[in-house]
C-alpha cells in the first residue's frame, strides 16, 4: 500500500510539473531535450533593425520627433503664457538648422518632469530668456544628429572622448528678448564642452557685485564637475566675459580677485597624484589681460589661458 502510495505521488507530481512547463517554455520536455524551442508570438509589426540608425543620421525625421515633443509638452502643459518654454523651443525648431535643440536641466530621479535651461528676466522693454541650446555639429565624418540624452548627465561627460559616434554637440549661451509676442537673438557665446551638462543658474560675483550665469557640467573622468561662467559686466545687453572653474579629485581652479578690477581672476592648483596619496604642493593664479584678451601666468607671462 505504502509503494503504490509513493508511485501515485510520483506521477501527480510528474505530470503536474508537465503542464507546469509546457505553459511556460511553450514546448514539450521532448521537444525541449532534443534542442527545440518556443518561438516568439508574431506581434504583427515588423521593425528594421536599422531604423533607429536611420533616424539618428536624417536630420528630416529627427525634426518630425522633436515637433511630436513639443506638440506633448503642449498636451502636459498645466499653465502657459505668452513667450514661455514651450514657444522658444518651438522658435527654434523654426530658425536654427535641424539638429538644434534647448536643452533640458539633468534629471534627478527617473520621473522628473524634464525642466528646460532657461532663465527669465523681466525688463522695462520687454522679457528677457537665458537658454543653453546644442547644436548638431553635421559637417562630421558621422553627420549624426544628437540626441538629448547623449550629452546630458555624468555618463555623458564621457563624450569628449568620442563625440562623433554619437553625433558632436556644440553647446551655446543664448540671450533671447521677447517682446510683441515675437523672439529676437541678443547675443550668443560659445560653451566649449561637448556633454555632461547638470544645470544652469544666475550667481552672483561678491566681490564686485556682478551677476553671472553658471553652466555646470559633470566631469566624469575626474570625478568632479566644470563651471562655464559669463560675468555680465557690462549689462545684460553686451556678451558676458567668459571664464572657467573646476574640482575634481586631483584639479582645481577657484575664483578669486586678484587685481581687485572688474573682471575676475583665478587661482589654478598644482596637485600631485601617487595614487594613494593626493596633495597641493604650490598654485598659480591668473589675471585678465585687457590688452590681450587672454588670462596671463603671473609667475610665466608666456603662458596664457582664453578663459
Amino acid at each position: 500500500m505504502k509503494r503504490f502510495l509513493v508511485y501515485f505521488f510520483l506521477v501527480v507530481f510528474l505530470v503536474g510539473f508537465w503542464f507546469v512547463f509546457k505553459s511556460c517554455s511553450g514546448v514539450s520536455i521532448l521537444d525541449f531535450v532534443a534542442g527545440k524551442r518556443a518561438q516568439p508570438a508574431y506581434s504583427g509589426v515588423e521593425v528594421d533593425a536599422s531604423a533607429q540608425r536611420e533616424v539618428a543620421y536624417d536630420p528630416n525625421s529627427e525634426q518630425s520627433i522633436q515637433e511630436f515633443k513639443i506638440a506633448e509638452r503642449k498636451k502636459r502643459a498645466r499653465s502657459r503664457f505668452a513667450g514661455d518654454t514651450i514657444d522658444l523651443m518651438e522658435y527654434i525648431l523654426k530658425t536654427y538648422p535641424k539638429g538644434t535643440y534647448l536643452i533640458d536641466f539633468d534629471r534627478t530621479t527617473t520621473y522628473n518632469v524634464p525642466q528646460s535651461a532657461v532663465i527669465y528676466l523681466k525688463q522695462a522693454d520687454g522679457t528677457y530668456i537665458l537658454a543653453l541650446i546644442a547644436k548638431s555639429k553635421m559637417d562630421t565624418d558621422e553627420k549624426r544628429v544628437i540626441e538629448q540624452k547623449n550629452v546630458i548627465g555624468y555618463d555623458a561627460s564621457y563624450i569628449d572622448f568620442d563625440s562623433t559616434r554619437l553625433g558632436t554637440a556644440i553647446f551655446f549661451l543664448e540671450l533671447y528678448k521677447y517682446s510683441n509676442g515675437e523672439f529676437s537673438n541678443v547675443w550668443e557665446d560659445t560653451v566649449p564642452i561637448h556633454g555632461g551638462f547638470n544645470r544652469m543658474s544666475m550667481e552672483t560675483w561678491k566681490p564686485k557685485n556682478i551677476p553671472y550665469v553658471r553652466v555646470n557640467f559633470d566631469d566624469a573622468r575626474y570625478s568632479g564637475h566644470d563651471d562655464y561662467n559669463y560675468f555680465l559686466i557690462n549689462g545684460l545687453l553686451k556678451k558676458p566675459h567668459r571664464m572657467e572653474t573646476y574640482a575634481a579629485i586631483n584639479r582645481k581652479r577657484t575664483m578669486i580677485d586678484y587685481d581687485h578690477d572688474s573682471i575676475p581672476d583665478y587661482c589654478e592648483y598644482l596637485y600631485v597624484d601617487s595614487g594613494d596619496w593626493v596633495g597641493t604642493p604650490d598654485s598659480v593664479i591668473f589675471v585678465w589681460s585687457k590688452k590681450d584678451s587672454v588670462y596671463v601666468n603671473t609667475r610665466n607671462k608666456k603662458q596664457t589661458r582664453r578663459y
